[in-house]
């Protein structure tokens, strides 16, 4: 069912693009109503246009709070054609219809990044452009809503096709994208009010996202993808591809995953992922020293990953990085050389990841029709409530070597054991239902490609052990000090091992599970 369109209203934070929308409404005679800063901008462009005070013949009141809400608007924009009652009341009042609506709100999120005062942040609630958008999607049958200056140039060819008109299935995906616009922007002011609050666990969670990109495909081939940002600062991700093919789902997922090591690490430093977990991770003074100790860990693995440096990549490092397949290179920058040798591999995928931060504070995950919330594990140990449990004490120089190996593992999928010496990761047993499986499996590793490193080793676990076999496994290997969080019925006979092995456990009373 088509419409002819006769009054349009527009009311434009965001007034980019708004010309070439006007070319077309003057063109099919249409005419407009608008206030503020939209009805200068368009009389500044040469259009004529009513502005809402003299159509409402009601002058806007308390600093702008109230312009267009307005019954003259609301009737215009919500009365059904086909409800004869409707358009007698219309008629008796001398009410306009207003068949196109073309709005967008004010920067609630622009101002919330750059402003601090509350004050100012509330004023910038808009309130009477969701109300018409609202009204206009309830309305569709009648009324076309545009909130996306994206659907510009689809609006366009529809009046060009159907000459001043809309169908019925464009107006009614457009009252689909406002309504899903609406909801956003309720949830960032909500969100915003909890974050000032400081309420984490409202009694309603709103998540919300705008879409960044269609994805390859998911985890699968044959699984569709999209990518969304979410919060406040929803524009971008911080995550600059400078070259290579389209990312997929997993490669978002080792991105993340890369992301999250990276940023807890406290200097200069490597980390190797594969399928979301580490397969190798290094701090070093010298950048090129730190890859090559990340990727020493377990070079197998690493085949066909992602390479994560909080540094400058120059053209030695890039040299020592192409000797081994990657997928993903991310980096705080690279330099000409670098990009040089990179971008002669076609599908290598080059990310900058300079401006990328941290913001949320929670985790989500999704199962059926409900979704889990909890806080970000930020947390490595206390260092006033580690317990020294063995007769032997570890140096200050071991505890901070111990503090990298828990913190490497805490980001290994459960259940994980991870074996490092000085500040290298040499071993990782990860994803095990049995600690002693993952124990033999760091073990194994190590021997495979690190065993002189094996000797005054450090293992980190992120559980206790539920009996003394694993913790046997890792002083067999050569494993000098075990940093665990203890807990076990069995821990005295686990102190007991490591005593009468000569070897330094600390309990930590941490927990560090990652499923």
């Amino acid at each position: 069912m088509k419409k002819k369109i006769q009054n349009a209203l527009i009311s434009v934070s965001d007034k980019s693009d708004l010309n070439k929308v006007l070319y077309f409404l003057k063109k099919y005679k249409i005419r407009l109503i608008s206030s503020g800063g939209t009805f200068k901008e368009i009389k500044k462009l040469g259009y004529d246009c009513t502005e809402v005070a003299k159509y409402t013949k009601f002058n806007e009141m308390l600093d702008g709070r109230v312009k267009t809400l307005h019954p003259k608007i609301h009737a215009g924009i919500l009365n059904n054609r086909s409800n004869k009652k409707h358009q007698l009341q219309m008629r008796k009042n001398k009410f306009k219809n207003i068949d196109l609506l073309i709005v967008n709100f004010y920067p609630f999120q622009e101002t919330v990044l750059n402003k601090k005062n509350s004050n100012y942040i509330v004023e910038n609630i808009d309130i009477g452009g969701p109300t018409m958008v609202r009204a206009a999607a309830k309305n569709f049958k009648d009324v076309l809503v545009i909130t996306d200056k994206n659907d510009y140039n689809s609006f366009i060819n529809q009046l060009k096709q159907n000459k001043g008109s809309t169908d019925l299935k464009f107006r009614k995906n457009m009252a689909s994208k406002a309504f899903g616009f609406t909801a956003h922007y309720d949830s960032l002011v909500s969100n915003w009010f909890n974050d000032e609050l400081g309420i984490d666990f409202p009694d309603r969670k709103t998540i919300t996202g705008k879409k960044i990109a269609q994805l390859r495909y998911g985890e699968n081939p044959h699984q569709k993808s999209s990518i969304y940002s979410h919060g406040l600062n929803n524009k971008e991700l911080g995550l600059k591809k400078i070259s290579g093919k389209n990312l997929s789902y997993n490669n978002y997922n080792d991105i993340f995953a890369s992301l999250e090591i990276l940023i807890s690490l406290k200097s200069t430093g490597t980390v190797i992922v594969k399928h979301a977990n580490p397969s190798g991770v290094s701090i070093n003074k010298s950048p090129i020293k730190s890859f090559q100790n990340s990727l020493s860990c377990d070079p197998v693995s690493a085949f066909g990953g992602i390479v994560a440096c909080n540094y400058l990549i120059n053209k030695r490092i890039a040299k020592e990085i192409s000797k081994t397949f990657f997928e993903v290179i991310l980096a705080k920058k690279f330099d000409r050389e670098a990009l040089k040798i990179f971008q002669s591999r076609k599908n290598l995928i080059l990310v900058d990841i300079s401006k990328y931060k941290e913001r949320l504070n929670y985790q989500i995950k999704y199962f059926n029709n409900s979704f889990l919330v909890q806080e970000r594990n930020k947390k490595t140990f206390d260092l006033k409530k580690l317990k020294f449990v063995t007769n032997l004490k570890p140096s200050k120089q071991e505890l901070k070597f111990a503090e990298f190996a828990m913190n490497a593992c805490k980001f290994v999928k459960s259940n994980s054991i991870v074996i490092s010496n000085k500040f290298s990761t040499i071993g990782i047993g990860a994803g095990q239902p049995s600690r002693v499986d993952s124990c033999k499996i760091a073990v194994e590793k190590a021997k495979r490609f690190q065993k002189k490193k094996l000797r005054n080793s450090i293992a980190a676990s992120d559980a206790f052990f539920p009996f003394p076999d694993g913790i046997k496994k890792l002083i067999q290997a050569g494993v000098k000090l075990i940093i665990q969080p203890g807990g076990s019925i069995r821990d005295k006979k686990s102190i007991e091992l490591a005593n009468k092995a000569k070897i330094k456990m600390i309990f930590t009373g941490t927990r560090h599970f990652y499923h």
